[in-house]
């Protein structure tokens, strides 16, 4: 077979810094067994550690979220190492660019529009209503007056967000119709819907699904705060759900949703509310690995590292239901950067020896610059894994994080 891996993401060599650790493609992929090129940016050549003895093929370009130059390089590609069978995108940004790749160049694998169900949040509400599940309402942002009544029939606030985003990125509460009034015209409304506000906690369940749209693996998740708060600058994390009622209730939903969407062969990334009337409500799905710190947390709680699943199922092999051993609980904490960026780091305490189930700190050095830019992986004023037998232990010393953290920048 031949494979060919697009890769946006470096790996880093520093022994502190963990982000995409995981995404171990010379040991996931056999390439003695596979033909296997790679086509990557400057930051994703810095993640292809294969020995280049092994690469079929590697081919560099500006960007590989470029849609005319990821076809480009895959055509240069197959002229070199020979027809693709597989290629592999695992980047939420990618997904839908290297399925209109594989139709431009006839290669097996998912679809634009099978992609479209875990990547375009108008159509997978589409499917889910028309499957009879509980949806926000929405509207696709076809011009401004019907954007408008829309809003006005749903009540405000509202959320105005891109239709294919991630991270909260472009992500906006309105909370008035002169708000949105002057919005409207700074966003391109092709690619961006409005959608019901839904007050309640959020949730979020990571794990796998296999051919036959049966979730082989998951784990519910509760957020502290939200993700579109933390484009605020309030922190964001998560505590994973040990057993009780609602953790059964969250993994039924999660298995009627999946379903409903067809989705297979695939990790995924589900959001949910649970309202004060104590109802589950859908937020959105992404066909992909959590951001941040939960694939690390998934991978020490348990022992599953969902890149190692997903990357050899591509390659071709058998790979065995990941099991989920014991009711470990644990958690994950990001402190955003400063507002104001660039900026220098003056302060930033270590917590690690004073907070016992902190497992893993990430901590800019005194004098290092943060910049703007970057998601959840990037380096933050402080990014906290941590680990317990108790899940309110770990809820507990998230606040307490949160309460305590001494972090100190001046303008840079």
């Amino acid at each position: 077979m031949h494979i060919v891996i697009v890769n946006r993401w470096p790996r880093f060599s520093d022994g502190v810094r963990w982000d995409n650790e995981l995404t171990r493609y010379e040991e996931f992929i056999d390439h003695d067994r596979h033909r296997v090129s790679y086509v990557v940016d400057e930051l994703g050549a810095q993640g292809v550690l294969a020995d280049p003895a092994k690469i079929a093929s590697c081919v560099r370009i500006g960007d590989v979220n470029d849609f005319d130059a990821l076809r480009g390089a895959v055509a240069e590609i197959t002229e070199l190492a020979g027809p693709v069978d597989q290629l592999v995108a695992l980047s939420e940004f990618t997904l839908e660019i290297a399925a209109r790749v594989r139709e431009a160049l006839g290669i097996p694998g998912p679809t634009p529009d099978e992609v479209a169900v875990y990547r375009d949040k108008v159509r997978m509400k589409q499917e889910l209503i028309k499957a009879g599940l509980r949806a926000p309402r929405f509207a696709a942002c076809v011009d401004p007056s019907q954007v408008l009544s829309f809003a006005e029939d749903c009540g405000y606030p509202v959320i105005l967000k891109p239709v294919d985003g991630a991270a909260s990125i472009g992500v906006h509460r309105v909370e008035s119709e002169a708000e949105l009034a002057e919005l409207l015209p700074t966003v391109d409304l092709s690619r961006y819907e409005l959608e019901e506000f839904i007050e309640g906690d959020i949730y979020h369940v990571d794990g796998y699904i296999g051919a036959g749209s049966e979730v082989r693996f998951q784990v519910a998740s509760h957020y502290v705060s939200d993700c579109l708060a933390f484009g605020a600058g309030a922190p964001l994390g998560s505590v994973v759900l040990q057993q009780s009622p609602l953790r059964e209730r969250i993994e039924a939903f999660t298995q009627e949703y999946v379903s409903a969407l067809g989705m297979y062969d695939t990790p995924f990334h589900l959001e949910l509310f649970l309202t004060p009337e104590d109802e589950l409500v859908f937020l959105e799905i992404g066909g992909r690995i959590g951001g941040g710190e939960v694939p690390h947390l998934l991978n020490k709680l348990f022992g599953v590292n969902l890149y190692e699943v997903w990357l050899r199922s591509l390659a071709g092999e058998t790979v065995p239901a990941p099991v989920k051993s014991g009711d470990p609980a644990g958690g994950w904490l990001i402190i955003p950067k400063p507002a104001d960026l660039p900026a220098r780091v003056v302060r930033a305490e270590p917590l690690s020896g004073r907070v016992p189930t902190v497992w893993r700190e990430l901590l800019p050095r005194v004098g290092e610059v943060l910049q703007p830019g970057g998601a959840y992986d990037a380096l933050h004023s402080g990014r906290f894994i941590l680990l317990h037998e108790d899940q309110a232990q770990v809820e507990t010393d998230i606040q307490h994080i949160i309460d305590t953290f001494e972090f100190e920048a001046t303008s840079a």
